[in-house]
């Protein structure tokens, strides 16, 4: 242990850079979106300021929403047309898509921001809703202190480069393969 102690202390003392960093949560287990909002759970607690936009689960109520719209300093963008095989038009999905990432890009130009969210952006640049070299861009291009958490499967290459810290969550077991419905309060 004193020679662990040792190569921890030593470890964290050469960590001196203090800037925003990209988590990517990607994979297909269940968790990405839930790891996501208890950092903004711990953002919060450190009164810093917290968006979180949602591509895709627009439509769909979530304890999340009901509980994060009762907090002062985090403020939640949706993407309003819910998931993109509910709707089938894809021309709509893309539409809205777009509107939503203009909304995000004013985001990750504001310095008082402290923490974004980008929920579920994987599918947007997977399904080409998006253009991935501007969502790159801009991402690179953002506040030297902003922290950015993407959430979202198959996360492609290039995400995966610029991102600081990248988890991938695998899928081992899953209820609904069950036959057990979505449980309000765990999954939604």
């Amino acid at each position: 242990m004193q020679r662990k102690k040792a190569y921890i202390d030593a470890r964290v003392k050469q960590a001196n850079i203090n800037r925003g960093i990209i988590v990517l949560l990607t994979g297909n287990g269940k968790g990405k979106s839930s790891s996501a909002l208890g950092m903004v759970c711990r953002a919060l607690a450190y009164d810093m300021r917290v968006v979180m936009v949602k591509f895709l689960k627009g439509m769909q109520d979530s304890g999340e929403d009901i509980f994060f719209a009762r907090q002062k300093n985090v403020q939640i963008i949706s993407m309003n047309t819910g998931f993109t095989w509910d709707t089938q038009d894809k021309e709509l999905d893309k539409k809205m898509a777009l509107e939503t990432w203009q909304q995000a890009k004013q985001y990750l130009k504001n310095q008082s921001i402290d923490l974004l969210v980008l929920d579920e952006l994987t599918y947007m640049l997977n399904y080409q809703y998006l253009d991935e070299q501007i969502v790159l861009d801009t991402l690179n291009k953002r506040p030297k202190n902003q922290h950015v958490i993407i959430t979202g499967r198959a996360a492609n290459k290039n995400l995966v480069a610029i991102a600081d810290t990248v988890s991938k969550i695998v899928d081992i077991k899953h209820a609904f393969r069950a036959n057990i419905k979505a449980q309000k309060g765990i999954d939604w």
